[in-house]
């Protein structure tokens, strides 16, 4: 049976810009943290990297500024770019204070005490981690904090559905509770969306199952405004095995001298920038399509061997573990790779209080557009940006909730015209066909003629999707799609908007970069009907 919750708070994602927000709010806030499966299904679990953040005498947050402006290619905004570099080292003592086991300095180099490791686009070594797992430790540590706070609340296994809303006003959302198949229906002060990026709306990804653009759609559908939407970051060193499914091979491993190697293992990477493997992510991964295209080598190859046995188990524990399990010692051979989609530069806009376009609905993280990533992200500063904007976030929650105010009552969940489905193989179908086409025709090099048939199977599938949706009852298989459809969407009509190459979108048919001043691409909903927000039209500025 549906269930009605009332709560000051309403986190939607449980990966580590969801639980930031919530260990950052005061014990007398009522907290509900939303997870769409368990802890483990986010993106941030999986991280491997670090954290990007000025801890040394010799770095500056100037310099930061200016490896992330270049990296993002003339889109970034230097304001956001700056407020977010300042509070790196703020983030990495919270972290530490809360028992984040970060890998120490053991050569006593660093005057921070940690140790720092250098990544594509950084000037210097700016990135604190946790061994090649930091994700995983950064959630476990916030994890291991949520029973101090008794006024918060874990849903686990549940999937929203849609925002609730009202006079341009956040009130709740509707949820699928995936244990008994029963929507519910949240009420709350505020609501933040936390639930991570939309790489899923590709055939090969870096990121979880879970990865599906659930809150850009959500938002969208609710009338917020989206931009930057072609920008998706394609992580250019995935594992390459038949049976290795979404294991990224951290950029760390270039920046402690990984070589990228052709099937006959000459490097190539100097041929495209003088950075070689240590270019921006947009350019490693391009060569590498090239290189494979070029060949048709179904992989290119990354090389640490050189590097000593001791050196590489204790740098890199976890790649190499995983590897083992696929027969490779990287201590002795190279790593087969290819790119896969990774991130999603654009999302939902926000101010630097993560406030979206709706009053009392905030996004953070890989689901926003901050500003901070522009055309293209630098290595390890998403989990800077979770950390930086999950407290401002919170911060700005806390002076604005009004204390002891009830949330409203919202209107259940109406399933009475509706049935089960006999015919779930169209699901399975068009999530397969989406993902596939939007591979092919949206992927890391993109023509007019690509996208203009990616846009033609969209709007069928979209058809397909919403009459399916109107005529039975919601399954999580049913609303990723939906959601998943509506992202490509927006990727697509932002992909045309761009008349130029520019970090992570590249055209062939406008391969140059233009000379033009360099603006965000911003999608405007248009709701033809309040009262049937599906109805919606793209308005670009």
């Amino acid at each position: 049976m549906s269930k009605h919750f009332k709560f000051d708070v309403l986190i939607v994602g449980s990966g580590a810009a969801g639980l930031t927000v919530a260990l950052n709010l005061p014990k007398s806030t009522s907290v509900a943290i939303l997870a769409k499966t368990n802890f483990e299904q986010y993106a941030s679990y999986f991280a491997q990297g670090g954290i990007s953040a000025v801890l040394e005498p010799d770095d500056s947050i100037d310099q930061h500024v200016q490896d992330t402006l270049t990296a993002g290619a003339g889109l970034c905004d230097p304001e956001v770019v700056t407020f977010t570099a300042a509070r790196g080292s703020q983030c990495i003592q919270w972290l530490s204070d809360l028992g984040m086991p970060f890998t120490k300095d053991r050569q006593e180099v660093s005057k921070s005490g940690y140790h720092l490791t250098r990544e594509g686009g950084h000037s210097k070594r700016r990135v604190v981690h946790a061994a090649d797992a930091t994700g995983k430790a950064l959630q476990q540590t916030l994890q291991a904090h949520l029973h101090e706070y008794s006024n918060i609340q874990i849903f686990q296994h549940h999937l929203a559905i849609d925002l609730i809303c009202a006079n341009n006003r956040c009130q709740g959302l509707y949820a699928l509770d995936r244990s008994d198949h029963h929507v519910d229906v949240f009420a709350a002060q505020k609501i933040v969306l936390a639930t991570g990026g939309a790489s899923k709306v590709y055939l090969y990804t870096s990121n979880p199952d879970g990865s599906t653009g659930d809150g850009i759609a959500m938002a969208w559908r609710a009338g917020c405004r989206v931009a930057n939407m072609e920008f998706i970051q394609f992580h250019p060193t995935c594992l390459y095995h038949p049976d290795a499914k979404s294991f990224l091979v951290t950029e760390a491993v270039r920046g402690e001298g990984g070589k990228l190697l052709l099937p006959d293992g000459e490097r190539f990477m100097q041929r495209f920038d003088e950075r070689a493997e240590l270019a921006p992510r947009d350019i490693v991964a391009r060569a590498i399509d090239h290189e494979m295209k070029r060949l048709g080598s179904d992989c290119v190859y990354l090389d640490i061997s050189h590097k000593s046995r001791a050196f590489i188990k204790s740098h890199f524990p976890t790649i190499y573990r995983r590897c083992l399990e696929y027969d490779i010692d990287i201590t002795n051979e190279p790593i087969p790779v290819v790119p896969a989609a990774h991130y999603t530069c654009g999302g939902i806009m926000i101010d630097t209080n993560g406030q979206t376009d709706l009053d009392d609905l905030y996004a953070v993280g890989e689901v926003s557009y901050s500003g901070l990533h522009g055309a293209n992200r630098m290595a390890s500063n998403s989990l800077l940006e979770c950390l930086v904007f999950a407290r401002s976030t919170a911060q700005h929650i806390t002076g604005t909730l009004i204390a002891d105010i009830d949330p409203p009552d919202l209107k259940r969940w109406d399933e009475s015209q509706v049935t089960d489905s006999d015919e779930d193989v169209v699901v399975a179908h068009n999530w397969d066909e989406l993902r596939r086409f939007m591979w092919d025709y949206v992927g890391i090099v993109r023509t007019n003629k690509r996208l203009e048939r990616a846009l033609n199977r969209t709007n069928l599938l979209k058809r397909e999707i919403n009459e399916y949706y109107g005529n039975y009852r919601v399954s999580a298989d049913l609303l990723e799609l939906r959601n998943l459809v509506m992202v490509a969407e927006l990727i697509i009509h932002s992909a045309m908007q761009r008349k130029e190459s520019r970090g992570l979108h590249f055209t062939l048919d406008y391969p140059n970069t233009s000379d033009k001043l360099a603006l965000p691409t911003i999608l405007v909903p248009k709701i033809d009907d309040p009262k049937q927000q599906q109805s919606i039209s793209l308005v670009t500025t």
